[in-house]
Order: structure tokens, then C-alpha cells, then sequence
């Protein structure tokens, strides 16, 4: 099967749970053989984000319901440091940094330094649990990236060795409905995360 067929999504699916369980399987299958965070992140990223739009009974590309964005942002202590002397360099401590993503355009980087952490994913990465922001526009400190989201989802990416817990960063969803995301797409979500994860080399 073509690579990008993983992101069709069968008639038979009617509900959300099928549709969650259907992207964990797809996603599985990409996944296999590759271990490279970058590039994981980036067919999820993809995965997830077009198969919301071709299942329209819940969000497809209706700009009532939509999903506007969908992608992660990583602790900035995961990425590499440049490899050429003289190189221009930042300090990029108590921060993530965005990472592979599908949508327009969204914010370079997140704070997570006490007193200046402020948003959805930077509660979610340092509260270590999933948010479900049903108005964003409610929501103490929102970063707006896009004034049209109306509600999101922030579901922390965790990682367990031998009893060690790491926070490695966030998967982050944008949806343009109120009330766009439920229990259901929480619980999908993070099966899905805890999925990505595992099949990286951190």
C-alpha cells in the first residue's frame, strides 16, 4: 500500500473510537523500522491531521469543525546542537521548540521557565497530563497562533525507562469548533502518543 493511503479512512468507520483505533494501527505500520524522532513525528503529524479530514462525520474540512493544526512541540534539550564551527547559537533552556507539524504557521518556541511558562502546552508539559481546552479564548495565558481555533488539545509525550519518568514535549491539536474535542479523542490521542514514543530513539 502507497505510504499516503494510511491516512484514508474506510466508510465502515462510523464512530470516533473506531476512527482512533484505525489511526493507532495505520501509525504502527508507518512507523516500523525507523526510529528517528524527526521523522516519526512528522508522518504523525501528517497521519493524524489528514485523517481528520477525511472523516467528516466529526471534523473533515468543514470550516465549522475542522482540525486546523496538529503537531508536536519538543523539549529543546532533545534537539541537536549544530555540527559547523562558528556557527550562530541561542540559548534555548526551559523551552520546547516546535517541531513537525500540519497547519499554517505556529509559534517558534514555548516558554516552560517558572514565571514566564504560559499557554496550553506549556500547562500540559508541565503538569505532565493532557489538557482538553473546550474555549481556548476562556483560557488563562492561550497563545493565540491562530485566531480562528476556537478549542484544543494538548497531550504530554512521556517517557518511562526502568521506573524514570522524562517529559519529552507535547502533541498539541487545533480545532475551529467549540467544544471540538471529547473524552473519546483524549483517550485516542494518548494511546497514540504513548505509541510515538515508544517507537523512537530518544
Amino acid at each position: 500500500m502507497p505510504h499516503a493511503d494510511s491516512s484514508l479512512v474506510p466508510d465502515t468507520i462510523q464512530t470516533k473510537q473506531e476512527f482512533w483505533d484505525h489511526i493507532h494501527e495505520q501509525l504502527d505500520g508507518l512507523l516500523d523500522g525507523q526510529r528517528h524522532w524527526v521523522s516519526n513525528l512528522a508522518n504523525a503529524s501528517s497521519l493524524i491531521y489528514n485523517s481528520l479530514l477525511a472523516f467528516p462525520k466529526f471534523f473533515g474540512p468543514s470550516e465549522d469543525k475542522a482540525v486546523n493544526w496538529c503537531g508536536f512541540y519538543i523539549d529543546s534539550a532533545l534537539f541537536p546542537s549544530s555540527r559547523f564551527p562558528g556557527a550562530t547559537t541561542s540559548d534555548d533552556t526551559n523551552r520546547l521548540l516546535l517541531g513537525p507539524f500540519c497547519g499554517k504557521p505556529a509559534c517558534q518556541f514555548i516558554q516552560t521557565a517558572p514565571g514566564k511558562a504560559r499557554g496550553v502546552c506549556a500547562d500540559a508539559y508541565l503538569q505532565r497530563k493532557t489538557l482538553l481546552v473546550p474555549e481556548v479564548d476562556l483560557y488563562p495565558g492561550h497563545i493565540a497562533c491562530d485566531g480562528d481555533t476556537k478549542s484544543e488539545i494538548v497531550v504530554p509525550l512521556i517517557h518511562s525507562v526502568e521506573g524514570e519518568i522524562q517529559i519529552l514535549g507535547v502533541l498539541d491539536l487545533d480545532c475551529l469548533a467549540v467544544r471540538g474535542f471529547d473524552n473519546v479523542d483524549q483517550l485516542g490521542l494518548e494511546k497514540i502518543a504513548k505509541l510515538v514514543v515508544d517507537a523512537c530513539n530518544w
